[in-house]
């Protein structure tokens, strides 16, 4: 029970920093508070179970837990302002950051599966970028989507929200728009150059500023994603966009509320 103590505990903090009401809503039913509804959805990112099945988790710890119902109702309300907000308050203020992008699967077919279909893997149309603390290895910020999509679109939003010092991404993120709006943020982006693109003021400027060794941080980025989805899965379960990005960000939150833990526990 310490463990369920604890967590209760860091979810009452985390409401508390974040501002949030004790209710949802405030003219619905007073049955479950805020709290009971975001320890059941992170604790079903953590454990990777579906809604009965957390339900059914929480009855027999002795816990508190709306129905399935409500809990999907609850994961399709939260927006992504919230949940960026989750993210802010569990990572902390970066000093060095690293952009990169990962996709997950709507479904996880069976190796008999795809032999049968000749070996062809289903397509991956969610995707999601995220802005990585190199130093707590923390997730600062993420911005997901369902279908297919450039890594440079999400760029600008991940310098904007994780507002760090320093910014390393691979060659996908080298535009010349970007090193202009890293510049206008004060922020200092590292990106290879490519050998079609030599030309613009700010991708010049940029260059001059480059630094292999602290390029070479961007790798942690990718740890990150494995650790990731090591735990927590390579695919989701949720079918709907709203719920799905409540269930990666859940992933993301659960990475950053959970690090020392598992680091600790190896």
């Amino acid at each position: 029970m310490e463990k369920e103590i604890k967590l209760v505990n860091k979810v009452k903090r985390l409401l508390r920093r974040l501002g949030c009401p004790r209710w949802l809503h405030r003219y619905g039913p007073k049955k479950y508070e805020f709290r009971e509804h975001l320890c059941a959805l992170l604790m079903r990112a953590f454990c990777r179970l579906s809604y009965v099945r957390v339900a059914e988790l929480f009855d027999l710890f002795g816990i508190r837990c709306p129905r399935k119902s409500a809990l999907q109702e609850t994961a399709a309300k939260l927006d992504s302002s919230f949940w960026q907000k989750v993210l802010k308050a569990t990572s902390g203020q970066a000093y060095l950051v690293a952009l990169d992008s990962t996709g997950f699967s709507r479904t996880n077919p069976s190796y008999h599966y795809l032999k049968r279909i000749n070996g062809a893997m289903p397509k991956i149309p969610v995707k999601m970028s995220v802005a990585f603390d190199t130093r707590q290895k923390k997730f600062c910020t993420a911005k997901i989507r369902v279908l297919p999509a450039h890594d440079i679109k999400d760029a600008k939003f991940l310098l904007q929200k994780s507002n760090s010092k320093i910014a390393v991404a691979d060659k996908a993120y080298n535009s010349e728009k970007l090193f202009q709006f890293a510049h206008e943020q004060k922020t200092s982006l590292m990106v290879p150059e490519k050998s079609n693109a030599k030309r613009g003021f700010f991708r010049k400027k940029a260059k001059k500023n480059f630094r292999t060794k602290t390029y070479h941080r961007r790798e942690m980025v990718e740890s990150g994603f494995g650790s990731c989805k090591q735990k927590f899965g390579s695919s989701v379960s949720s079918r709907k966009a709203r719920t799905i990005r409540s269930e990666l960000y859940g992933r993301l939150a659960c990475h950053n509320i959970f690090f020392w833990i598992l680091r600790l526990s190896g």
